[in-house]
């Protein structure tokens, strides 16, 4: 019997093991390393020898077990796990509340020393300023009328990176600026950045709503007082605290995301790995339901649309925004000043600017898209291709048509698609429940979380078309029943 492991061969330089080679038992051709291609070992052409080697057996091993998850009722292939993990993201709750659209969120960031360690990789700093600068574009994509600031806690302190606006660009800047610049260093202090946040946010208007949202890698908190005083005066002033851990959970941040939104328990989670500290991450861009009635009641904004000016080649003028100069902009519609980006509020006169397709995109919040539910291969004969993409559509295999005959003839209707996750389609399809179109599962994701409307919905004018054609055959039936009744008068 070969030994699999080839045979040890010592007192051999580089250049001599890349022409060793050791011929199996069945073939002669297998081999810890393979031949150079240049054949034996010339005269001077170790070199060439040792550039020439291929790749070692074991670098070419198909990893089958990566695409295999254990379940609980069996094997599940990776794909269908990672289909029911992007499926959980979209069946939650879509139940219409009143939320504030409306929002002044502080992102506070620990940059303590508990964010070197190496759990995610490469460190905890990187990953956390990654999803950051992530969270900051996804923040303004889905709330485009709000305004966001970032806070730092390092060396027992509260250190301001960025103030509250609505650019998302300036925001990223000092992010990534701040990143090459600082280290983690030392202890976080809750209260401290807490306090800030608390000041920033204090004279915010009341139709808005104020969060406060932690990423917080430490186990400790080093605060100069108690910090059960700054609770108390966060739930006063209506301020929302939300904390992702990095660790473990905390007693003082469960405590703290508890009392702050009215005793709800799910503001405090613990990520569990890269991917779900994403999740949990992004989860804060969708806004909070309005708990005080001082939200609740209806209130009058003044805004502004101002409209695109383009200044000729040769003039060139100062935004009041950043005083940088530029070719175009927006005017304001009060005072007439230029401000570079939209939206934003006026340096001047403080009248609060945006356009018409910002404040659409807002609605989707307070009106959310209904999720889709799973097809089964019983309903999935009428749809061959995704309705929105064209791509096509799995076709059932002969296996499954046996395997379900013999279900169907022992009785057991649960043997088939029992290896399925929850909330992944067996077919491959979802429908929508409003127009009854099949979709795949990409189109799903696209639909919930870009587009937040169903193509099939906006797409169909079955029901217009219904109504036309239903108000003609009346029309054709009335003037038929006049044209007989004028005959019969005649007559």
């Amino acid at each position: 019997m070969a030994d699999s492991d080839g045979e040890y061969v010592g007192d051999l330089s580089d250049d001599d093991l890349g022409d060793h080679h050791v011929t199996s038992a069945a073939d002669g051709t297998y081999g810890t390393r393979s031949k150079a291609k240049g054949g034996p070992k010339q005269k001077g052409g170790g070199r060439k020898a040792k550039n020439a080697r291929g790749k070692a057996v074991w670098e070419d091993i198909q990893r089958s077990w990566e695409d295999v998850v254990e379940g609980a009722d069996g094997l599940v292939s990776r794909e269908d796990h990672l289909q029911a993990e992007r499926r959980a993201r979209l069946l939650r709750d879509t139940t219409p509340l009143q939320r504030g659209i409306i929002r002044h969120l502080m992102l506070v960031l620990d940059m303590s020393f508990a964010m070197a360690e190496k759990d995610f990789l490469p460190n905890r700093y990187l990953v956390t300023i990654n999803c950051a600068v992530e969270f900051v574009r996804e923040y303004f994509e889905q709330n485009p009328i709000s305004q966001l600031g970032i806070l730092a806690m390092r060396d027992g302190i509260a250190v301001r990176i960025s103030d509250l606006t609505g650019n998302p660009a300036e925001l990223i800047e000092k992010l990534r600026e701040w990143a090459e610049q600082q280290e983690p260093l030392g202890n976080p202090s809750l209260q401290n950045a807490l306090e800030m946040c608390r000041g920033a946010l204090f004279h915010t208007p009341s139709h808005g709503t104020r969060e406060v949202l932690i990423i917080y890698g430490a186990l400790m908190s080093s605060d100069p007082g108690d910090i059960r005083d700054t609770v108390t005066s966060l739930i006063a002033d209506h301020i929302r605290v939300t904390i992702v851990g990095l660790a473990a959970q905390v007693a003082i941040c469960a405590e703290l995301c508890t009392r702050t939104n009215g005793g709800d328990e799910s503001k405090y989670a613990v990520a569990l790995h890269e991917q779900h500290f994403r999740e949990l991450f992004l989860s804060a861009t969708t806004p909070p339901v309005t708990l005080t009635t001082e939200q609740s009641n209806a209130s009058l904004l003044m805004m502004g649309f101002p409209s695109r000016t383009l200044a000729s080649r040769d003039h060139v003028s100062l935004c009041a925004c950043h005083n940088r100069p530029s070719r175009e902009g927006y005017t304001c519609t009060r005072c007439r000043t230029k401000v570079c980006r939209l939206p934003a509020e006026c340096p001047v006169c403080g009248l609060t600017l945006i356009l018409s397709t910002h404040l659409a995109r807002s609605y989707h919040h307070l009106f959310p898209l209904r999720s889709w539910v799973e097809v089964s291969w019983a309903d999935a004969a009428r749809s061959t291709v995704c309705y929105s993409c064209m791509a096509p559509f799995p076709i059932e295999s002969k296996a499954r048509l046996k395997g379900k005959g013999k279900a169907a003839a022992g009785g057991d209707s649960g043997a088939v698609g029992s290896n399925v996750p929850k909330g992944v389609s067996e077919s491959g399809r979802y429908a929508c429940e409003a127009c009854g179109n099949h979709f795949c599962i990409d189109c799903d994701m696209y639909a919930h979380e870009i587009i937040h409307n169903c193509p099939g919905c906006q797409s169909d004018t079955r029901d217009s078309l219904a109504l036309a054609a239903d108000g003609d055959a009346e029309a054709h039936g009335a003037a038929s029943h006049a044209k007989g009744d004028a005959m019969a008068i005649d007559t």
